[in-house]
């Protein structure tokens, strides 16, 4: 786990003071997006179909700090979208930093080298840099040649001028186990802090459906994935709790906690998580937790999170799970997670 000592501080303290007050359910990464733009047109976003007035619109500064005082979580994720096309998204950016949240940045980075001087090196902000591979596949893709090399060449830069940057890499069928191996090994010379995994999520709204991993699949992808690193010896970073990564490679039985990494949009609190934009809004961060009837969904409970293993729905419950037995989460801290052997049970189907 490569997250900076102060940050897991932080977020620790926020855990325990949650669980002195009997809280059951919290956040721990708002998921903000001000805007559904994009400079790109990738195969597997769902954002971008909304129609053009939709997509022009932009969330007001005092709009996205109120949201985030209201949810209180001690990071903040902003996807979008492209954030940087926002012409305020320096002044959110900073209004985040006075308060000392954590901040991702997601980013294609096609505009980054000519928006960084807008921005400061800040212990509480990260630049989060799409990269779903190597040249060509990340290419393919995000459906446009050159991109890859746009996105490392300003990689390059933001860390040589001393901000935080991780990579974040979300893997699609037809994924081959020795070229993602080989992606991480070079990843790792860009001077980055980590990589965000994900296996691809299903956007209903995305344009092609036939690129989204099923469940079992993802699964069998990352135990290879994890062998090849063991047997080569590879020194990965990852932004990721331990068994998060040890659930993506099948060992552990987790519901989603869709609460833990709440969204706010143009349209609102949405319900119930970053991935279904067709369950409605909420008017605030308290109707949202209150009020959604978060037992309709999960793996298992809902067919649409059937095939979901992201990491806005179950970094919450391994995390959660890291706190209640510590012991299993040093273990696979120091041996990796496990790629033998029979896979944990899944969740019960209880839906008909």
């Amino acid at each position: 786990m490569s997250v900076p000592i102060r940050q897991q501080i932080t977020v620790a303290k926020y855990i325990i003071n949650q669980k002195l007050k009997g809280n059951k359910r919290y956040p721990l990464v708002l998921m903000l997006e001000p805007l559904f733009q994009c400079n790109l047109a990738c195969a597997g976003c769902g954002k971008i179909a909304y129609p053009d007035h939709i997509l022009k619109k932009r969330m007001p500064v005092e709009d996205a700090l109120k949201a985030v005082d209201e949810c209180g979580a001690p990071m903040v994720s902003i996807p979008g979208g492209e954030p940087l096309i926002h012409k305020e998204m320096p002044q959110l950016i900073q209004g985040l930093i006075e308060r000392k949240k954590y901040v991702y940045l997601c980013t294609n980075a096609i505009l980054l080298k000519r928006k960084m001087d807008d921005y400061q090196p800040s212990p509480f902000l990260t630049f989060s840099v799409h990269l779903d591979g190597n040249r060509e596949r990340h290419d393919e893709s995000v459906c446009k040649e050159g991109i890859f090399d746009v996105a490392v060449e300003a990689i390059k830069m933001a860390v040589k001028r001393g901000f935080r940057v991780t990579i974040n890499c979300t893997l699609f069928q037809g994924e081959d186990p020795d070229e993602v191996a080989e992606f991480f090994d070079y990843a790792m010379t860009l001077g980055i802090e980590g990589i965000t995994i994900s296996p691809g999520y299903s956007y209903e709204k995305a344009p092609r459906q036939d690129v989204f991993l099923p469940r079992t699949k993802s699964k069998e992808l990352f135990r290879e994935i994890f062998k090849r690193q063991r047997k080569n010896g590879a020194k990965w970073d990852f932004n990721q709790s331990d068994l998060f990564l040890d659930f993506l490679a099948g060992n552990q039985t987790y519901e989603c906690t869709p609460w833990s990494n709440p969204t706010y949009n143009i349209f609102g609190w949405q319900k119930p998580c970053y991935l279904l934009d067709k369950e409605g809004f909420a008017s605030s961060f308290k109707e949202l937790m209150e009020e959604t009837d978060w037992d309709k969904y999960g793996t298992g409970k809902n067919p649409k999170c059937d095939n979901c293993m992201a990491h806005c729905g179950y970094e919450g419950t391994a995390v959660e799970d890291t706190f209640a037995n510590p012991l299993k989460a040093l273990k696979v801290h120091l041996r990796g997670p496990k790629t033998e052997g029979d896979m944990a049970e899944e969740v019960p189907i209880l839906y008909k």
